[in-house]
């Protein structure tokens, strides 16, 4: 395992302190403006018959969707309190979550035996990952999808932080949602723009596809106007 204590900490706290209800993170947005658009990007590439991970699910709303349009939904996270509150959530939806490290290679090989070749959508994970973690995570792509899926990966860009920055300067410094995502130490948008292509092309994946965009939040400027980070997204399958 390559990442620290502190870092999973960090996402076990966040998430034992922030309820599970629609839209209290901070990056909790509506599917209509997240996984929708995102599975619209994949399925021209994607068989919707095999299963779908997301891979950083936090408290399942992308996964339920996503249930919606794939033969099967499948939700992960490192957090124990994240999956917890995915599951009260989900109630009957026909989902799935487990709680996985995905630099633990043996334990994403044994999802991969388990569901077999799937489709993963991963939304800005690797971009707050651990330096150390960021191969491992990109390589946990590779495996769920095997030769047959394909993956959707959109991850924050640096000018994610320039917006970031703008909205915690304010008098009353950072609103509510972001606050708390820094009182927990966690670091959005800190992997440089070159490291996210280099770091998937490094795990053995092919670009289908991509392309730019903004990922909506759930939190607000002062004047009103909601916070839309920058990202890039990829379609992915194994060169």
């Amino acid at each position: 395992m390559n990442i620290s204590d502190t870092y999973r900490d960090a996402w076990e706290s966040y998430w034992s302190e922030t309820s599970g209800a629609r839209g209290e993170a901070i990056w909790d947005s509506d599917p209509a403006l997240s996984a929708a658009p995102h599975s619209e990007l994949l399925l021209p590439h994607a068989d919707p018959g095999r299963t779908i991970v997301d891979l950083g699910c936090g408290n399942g709303t992308q996964t339920r969707y996503l249930a919606t349009r794939f033969a099967r939904a499948v939700g992960v996270d490192l957090s124990h309190a994240a999956v917890e509150h995915a599951r009260r959530a989900a109630g009957d939806a026909p989902v799935e979550f487990q709680q996985l490290d995905l630099t633990d290679t043996g334990a994403v090989r044994a999802l991969h035996r388990r569901l077999g070749d799937s489709h993963v959508y991963m939304r800005a994970v690797i971009h707050q990952s651990e330096p150390a973690a960021r191969p491992a995570v990109a390589a946990a792509v590779a495996e769920i999808i095997g030769t047959e899926g394909r993956a959707f990966v959109v991850e924050l860009t640096s000018a994610s932080r320039d917006v970031l920055g703008r909205a915690a300067a304010g008098p009353a410094g950072p609103p509510p949602k972001l606050r708390r995502v820094f009182h927990h130490g966690l670091k959005p948008a800190a992997a440089p723009d070159e490291e996210i292509p280099r770091l998937l092309a490094e795990a053995g994946l092919t670009v289908l596809a991509d392309g730019e965009t903004a990922l909506p939040q759930t939190e607000y400027l002062p004047d009103g106007t909601r916070i839309d980070l920058p990202a890039r997204w990829f379609v992915l399958a194994r060169a």
